[in-house]
């Protein structure tokens, strides 16, 4: 069997399953079987695979019809240009999520102390320590703080594989937490509860629920981390969320609520609201 005979027989399978984007995921997969890249694919399509070959990638195509996400079966994700490692027990990276990066990184101007809450794989606090240092020349602080332990190991893991030094601690959100921050980020669990049984089955049976279920109304965690942050921020300090395209009205609102000022929201590239930041005034918050 030739190399494109392979792929499109992969993806024939894939689109029978009706699995979204099964184009791009049976190329993926056939590169990280065969370590074919696209220009090599394209230059000699004629080129032979081996049996193993062969037989490895018709066991990937067949778990991949059973909705088992691609990352699950290579174990990484690309995020901000950095490959990290993925496993069930972390949220897989999302593109979206580069959005909050981005951000956070437009509002960096010095060396900063920078925490990371529900950090799962790392892929936000590492990215940022990453680009702020190779870019911008900062020398940056960084700790993420997840209370999944195993989350938590891959994480460390992803810090030792890119080179970046941070910390992790398992920590209940603020629990274990103690000094104070420049800048806080966090992609918390914003799913309803009720809508998460609604989700594609990539999602609902694979992704750990921890990361995803916040609780009825979605907002659980952004009330509790706006009122925490405040002990942990430094004077003019920084809290950025990612969010749900619908929860941008009620997150601003929690944010003024607690005394911070600043407050606005970030698109994505859909043009939908993906993340809310505000700054907190200490000196103001002590008047009133």
């Amino acid at each position: 069997m030739t190399i494109e005979e392979m792929f499109h027989k992969g993806r024939k399978a894939l689109v029978e399953a009706n699995i979204q984007e099964a184009d791009l995921d049976a190329f993926y997969l056939l590169e990280y079987v065969t370590k074919v890249s696209r220009g090599m694919y394209f230059a000699r399509p004629e080129r032979q695979v081996s049996k193993e070959e062969q037989q490895r990638y018709e066991t990937y195509i067949e778990k991949r019809k059973n909705h088992i996400p691609l990352q699950h079966l290579t174990g990484e994700q690309a995020f901000m240009g950095l490959d990290f490692q993925v496993t069930k027990d972390v949220l897989i990276p999302r593109q979206d999520t580069e959005i909050l990066v981005e951000e956070t990184l437009s509002r960096i101007h010095g060396p900063q102390k920078i925490l990371d809450v529900c950090t799962g794989s790392g892929c936000v606090l590492l990215s940022i320590l990453h680009y702020a240092e190779q870019e911008k020349h900062f020398s940056m602080t960084g700790m993420g703080i997840d209370i999944s332990e195993k989350a938590l190991e891959v994480a460390k893991k992803n810090a030792e594989r890119l080179g970046i030094q941070a910390t992790f601690m398992q920590s209940d959100l603020f629990e274990k937490v103690t000094g104070r921050w420049n800048m806080i980020v966090s992609n918390p669990p914003y799913i309803r509860t009720e809508v998460i049984q609604t989700l594609q089955e990539e999602v609902r049976l694979y992704d750990p629920w921890i990361a995803l279920d916040g609780k009825e109304d979605g907002l659980y965690f952004y009330k509790t981390i706006v009122d925490e942050a405040r002990n942990y921020l430094e004077n003019e300090g920084t809290l950025m969320f990612e969010i749900g395209h619908d929860q941008a009205k009620d997150v601003m609102e929690l944010l003024k609520d607690a005394g911070y000022k600043k407050i606005g929201v970030k698109k994505d590239l859909a043009g939908l609201d993906r993340v809310v930041f505000g700054v907190y005034d200490r000196k103001v918050s002590a008047k009133d």
